[in-house]
């Protein structure tokens, strides 16, 4: 199953709180992603605009296909607030056979 694995993706997003719910589900229900985790109490620090800021967000933790990433980051860049969202991706080298199998299984891009 390996070889499925290294065609699976982590996705890491942040965002206001009030909209970490609402990007979840729009992209599960376009089916870009099987999961995604919303973790609260997210404390970013980062320099925008050459000020350095400090603000409460939720980090949105995310699993697809390797295929569909470039939809997934096309869609959150058009339903994200930011200006410039973070959106980092990473290969998934090995994991649960059952978990993996599920991913792609849920994935429809």
């Amino acid at each position: 199953m390996s070889k499925l694995a290294k065609q699976t993706r982590v996705v890491l997003c942040t965002c206001p709180p009030s909209e970490a719910s609402k990007i979840a589900k729009t992209l599960l229900e376009k089916k870009l992603v099987a999961c995604v985790n919303v973790v609260s109490g997210v404390k970013s620090l980062y320099w925008w605009k050459d000020q350095l800021n400090e603000d409460a967000e939720s980090l949105l933790v995310m699993k697809t296909k390797a295929n569909c990433y470039t939809q997934l980051e096309s869609k959150l860049q058009e339903i994200h607030p930011y200006d410039v969202p973070e959106v980092l991706s990473f290969d998934v080298d090995k994991g649960s056979d059952t978990y993996i199998s599920w991913v792609h299984d849920s994935v429809r891009c």
